[in-house]
């Protein structure tokens, strides 16, 4: 009896060994084994069983892409101005065993890297610079900083400069600096207003000017236009006169007469004296014996 309840009791202690020994490796988990004190696996996804008392799990690492959020650092550019520049680092453990082997603490040493990093890289630059130039300063992080950490079994897949914080009082005298520039592009734009507004103008009085000669021109092309039809019309009224006159072979009394009427016509009553030839004034003696007739 004693026996079966000791059978029992080893069965039930190997199986508790066996479960305890039984590891899940979830997704983008990875498990460092070590056996005997020395590196053995690393293991992947999946179900693994661990040999009690000889092997051990030495470190479980997480694959995703991680996130280190330094707090600032005092550095010097090149023109002697003190900054405060915190970075954020995006890195992914790309091989565990050097992740694990490789560095004691390898978040401290990546902070301690970004810090020498960005103090040798600031301080060849001016202020300026510093503040025009974060792209290109993260891109020489990222590198240096990725083949530093590469025997680690680190990638650093990105570098950010959060902040930059200049001294207060350049801060200040860069407020004044934007604001005066601001106020002289204001300026320029106002100024620039006002010439297209007096160019408009002036556009504006020469179109006009040219529509008042034009039409002026027009006016006075007219008013030729229309003399000329009008003496035209009365030399032709005249050429048909004459020739009707020349096909009715009028006698030269009729011919004396019209020119008779023709003087009066040209007095108008107006003129105080008028020289008449001979033959027109006989012409008008007739006229007036037959007038002096006609009454009788």
């Amino acid at each position: 009896m004693k026996g079966l309840i000791f059978f029992g009791i080893l069965i039930a202690l190997i199986l508790v060994v066996l479960v305890r020994n039984i590891r899940v490796v979830q997704q983008a988990k990875a498990v460092v084994v070590e056996r005997l004190g020395a590196y053995s696996a690393t293991w992947g996804v999946g179900l693994h069983i661990k040999i009690p008392f000889i092997e051990r799990i030495a470190k479980t690492v997480s694959l995703k892409e991680q996130v280190a959020d330094f707090p600032p650092q005092p550095v010097i550019t090149e023109d002697n101005v003190t900054m405060q520049i915190d970075t954020v680092v995006y890195f992914q453990i790309t091989d565990p065993k050097l992740f694990t082997y490789g560095i004691e603490q390898p978040l401290v040493a990546i902070e301690n890297l970004s810090a020498t990093t960005l103090r040798n890289i600031i301080g060849d630059l001016e202020l300026d610079q510093c503040l025009t130039s974060r792209d290109v300063i993260n891109t020489k992080m990222r590198s240096i900083l990725d083949d530093a950490t590469d025997p680690w079994g680190i990638k650093v897949n990105r570098v950010e400069l959060k902040n930059i914080l200049p001294p207060k009082e350049i801060q200040n005298a860069m407020e004044k600096q934007m604001k005066a520039e601001r106020e002289r592009r204001e300026a320029i734009l106002q100024a620039e207003g006002k010439k297209r507004a007096a160019i408009l103008e002036a556009e504006g009085e020469k179109e006009s000017a040219i529509l008042r000669a034009d039409a002026k021109k027009q006016q006075q092309i007219l008013e030729a236009q229309g003399e000329a039809e009008a003496i035209l019309t009365v030399q032709k009224a005249t050429a048909e006169g004459i020739r009707i006159m020349n096909e009715a072979s009028p006698s030269q009394a009729v011919i004396q007469l019209r020119s008779l009427e023709a003087f009066t016509a040209a007095a108008d009553g107006k003129a105080t004296k008028i020289i008449i030839p001979s033959e027109i004034a006989s012409v008008a003696g007739l006229a007036k014996g037959l007038v002096e007739t006609v009454k009788d």
